[in-house]
C-alpha cells in the first residue's frame, strides 16, 4: 500500500479524490441516508468531518461518478441522475448583529442562485427568497432539490456571552429553515449539521420531521476514524508506532457507536513526527466554560462518572445551557455507557482521552487557582512523587499549591460556590497530569471519593474540610482499599482533610499496604 498525502484541513471531496491524499470511504453511511430517508440532523463537535461528509453528499448528487470509482456507493448509485443542490453555511467568519446575519444569509442566497442559474425578484424578503430559489430550481432542473447546511449554529454560538443577541441570531436562523419543511414537496434530501444540538422547539419550531441521528448507534462512526480505519487507510504511517498509546490519547469518543478518533488529531499526530500533543485541543478557544463554569459551580470529578438522561443532554438553549450537555456537545465529555434505570433511559457520560483529561484540567486549574507561572514545577513534583511512592512529597506540593493561589481568587467567591473546591483543586492537578482516575469509585461498601491507578501502585484517596481524623479512618472503617489488594500492586490509603480557616491542607495521613495482600 503506497503512502499518500495528508489531507490536513481541507474538506473538499474532489480535491482529496483527485489529488490522492489518504481517504476515510464514508459512503456506506451516505447510501443509508439517502436509501432510507429524507430530512436528517446531526451535532458533532468541531473539526470531526462534518463539513467533509456534506461535500461528500453534494458531489454524490450532483453525479460526479468519476470521484466515487473504488468506493462502497460506486456501483449503487444512478450517476445519470443529477440533482440542484443548494449549500449553506455558516462556517466562514462571524455574524455579531441581526443586520449582518441577514447580510450574511442573502449573500448565500445569491451565490445559490449564481450557481443554480436561478432568479429571485425579491431579495429583502430572505424566507420567501430561499422558498423561491427551491420551487424555480425544481423547476428548472426537473428534479427534486438537495438542500444541505453546514455550522447551522454558528451565528449562535459565537454570540452565546451576549444572550440578546444570540436570540437575534435564533430568531433569524428559525426564520431560514422554517422554510425546509414548507418546501417539502420540492426537496429530495435535506441534511442539517453543527456543533450543538439546540432544542427543536427553539431553533426548529415548524420543521419537527427532521431525524436527529446523533445518538443512532448506525451512524456512530459516520464522522471521525476508527480503529479498523486507521489500521487500513493509515497502515503505511503507521510502522513502529505504540497503537495503544495512540489509543490512549486520542480514541475514546462515542455516540452510542464504536469508538473513533478525531481526524484532526490523528492527521496531525502523522504530520508532526509522531509527537503526542493536544493538537486538536489547541484549535479551540473554550473559555466560553470557564463563563459558564462561574455560572453553575460544579464539582470536578462528579464530571468524570456523570449520569444524565435525554433532558439535560438536550438541555441547550440560549436561555438556558446546562454546562454537562455543552461539555457532551463539544466534545469534552463523551458516553462511557446507556442504561435504564426505573423505565428511565440514563447515560453515563466520560471524558474521552488522555487529551481531553489533560487539557481540559489545566483550562479548570487556570479557573480554580488563577495562572501561576510556578505552578508547573509544583504539578511536575506532585507527578514525580506519586510515581516514585512518597506521599510525604505530595503532601509538600499541594500545600505549596494551596498556598499560592491569590487571595483575589478567594475574595471572587470561588470557594463559597463550588462546594467541592478543594478536592476539584486536587482532582484538576492529579487528572492534568495524565494518571489515570477514577472518581467516586464504587466499593461494596460505599464510594471512596478518588482512586489514582498506576501499573504498580494504587491510591485511595477520601478528601474532608474541617474534620481532621476522619478521612483516613473512614477509608479503613469502610475498607475502600480491598478492591485492590491482591493485584501485585502497592495500595496507598491518604486521607485529606482541609482547613476552611487557612485555605490548606489541615491534615494529611497515609498508611501503604503491600503488593502481596
Amino acid at each position: 500500500m503506497k503512502r499518500r498525502k495528508l489531507p490536513i484541513g481541507i474538506q473538499t471531496f474532489r480535491e482529496i479524490r483527485e489529488e490522492e491524499y489518504y481517504y476515510v470511504d464514508k459512503t456506506p453511511f451516505a447510501w443509508r441516508l439517502i436509501d432510507e430517508g429524507k430530512y436528517y440532523f446531526l451535532s458533532r463537535p468541531r473539526r470531526f468531518g462534518k463539513s467533509l461528509f456534506l461535500d461528500t453528499l453534494a458531489e454524490i448528487f450532483a453525479g460526479n461518478e468519476p470521484l466515487f470509482r473504488g468506493l462502497y456507493i460506486h456501483d449503487k448509485w444512478d450517476w445519470g441522475t443529477r440533482y440542484p443542490v443548494v449549500r449553506i453555511s455558516f462556517a466562514e467568519g462571524t455574524v455579531r448583529d441581526q443586520e449582518d446575519l441577514d447580510r450574511r444569509i442573502k449573500d448565500i442566497l445569491r451565490v445559490n442562485r449564481e450557481t443554480l442559474d436561478i432568479k429571485c425578484p425579491d431579495v429583502e424578503d430572505i424566507a420567501g427568497c430561499f422558498a423561491g430559489l427551491i420551487r424555480r430550481a425544481a423547476e428548472q432542473y426537473g428534479r427534486r432539490v438537495v438542500v444541505l447546511v453546514d455550522e447551522y449554529d454558528k451565528p449562535i454560538l459565537d454570540n452565546l456571552t451576549t444572550p440578546e443577541t444570540a436570540r437575534e441570531m435564533r430568531d433569524g436562523l428559525r426564520n431560514l429553515y422554517s422554510v425546509i419543511k414548507g418546501q417539502d414537496a420540492n426537496i429530495k434530501f435535506a441534511f442539517l449539521t453543527g456543533v450543538s444540538k439546540f432544542s427543536k422547539v427553539s431553533l426548529f419550531s415548524g420543521l419537527n420531521n427532521l431525524y436527529d441521528i446523533t445518538l443512532s448507534p448506525a451512524y456512530g462512526t459516520v464522522c471521525g476514524y476508527t480503529d479498523q480505519d486507521v489500521d487500513t487507510v493509515f497502515a503505511p504511517e503507521l510502522d513502529g508506532l505504540d497503537r495503544e498509546e495512540i489509543r490512549r490519547w486520542y480514541n475514546g469518543y462515542r455516540w452510542l457507536g464504536d469508538p473513533v478518533y478525531n481526524p484532526f488529531d490523528i492527521l496531525l499526530f502523522l504530520a508532526n513526527d509522531k509527537a503526542y500533543r493536544p493538537y486538536w485541543w489547541s484549535t479551540g478557544n473554550p473559555s466560553f466554560l470557564i463563563d459558564l463554569l462561574r455560572e453553575q459551580p460544579r464539582y470536578l470529578p462528579d464530571l468524570e462518572n456523570y449520569v444524565a438522561d435525554d433532558i439535560v443532554l438536550d438541555s441547550f438553549d440560549v436561555d438556558h445551557i446546562d454546562l454537562v450537555a455543552l461539555l457532551w456537545q463539544t466534545g469534552y465529555l463523551t458516553f462511557a455507557e446507556k442504561f435504564t434505570r426505573r423505565e428511565r433511559l440514563l447515560y453515563r457520560l466520560r471524558v474521552p482521552n488522555k487529551e481531553i483529561q489533560i487539557s481540559l484540567n489545566e483550562l479548570f486549574l487556570d479557573y480554580l487557582t488563577g495562572r501561576q507561572e510556578e505552578r508547573s514545577a509544583r504539578l511536575d513534583a506532585m507527578y514525580d512523587s506519586l510515581a516514585d511512592g512518597d506521599p510525604d512529597r505530595l503532601r509538600q506540593a499541594m500545600t505549596a499549591l494551596f498556598a499560592s493561589i491569590s487571595h483575589h481568587n478567594y475574595a471572587q467567591g470561588v470557594i463559597q460556590r463550588y462546594e467541592g473546591y478543594y478536592a476539584s483543586v486536587v482532582y484538576a492537578c492529579l487528572a492534568s497530569l495524565g494518571f489515570q482516575l477514577v472518581a467516586e469509585d464504587t466499593t461494596n461498601k460505599g464510594r471512596v471519593d478518588l482512586a489514582i491507578l498506576l501499573p504498580d501502585k494504587v491510591y485511595v484517596i477520601e478528601f474532608k474540610v474541617d474534620q481532621p481524623g476522619r478521612a483516613l479512618e473512614q477509608i479503613k472503617a469502610r475498607r475502600y482499599h480491598e478492591k485492590y489488594l491482591g493485584q501485585g500492586r502497592e495500595v496507598y490509603l491518604v486521607g485529606i482533610s482541609f482547613d476552611s480557616e487557612e485555605k490548606n491542607i489541615l491534615e494529611f495521613a497515609w498508611e501503604v499496604m503491600s503488593a502481596e495482600r
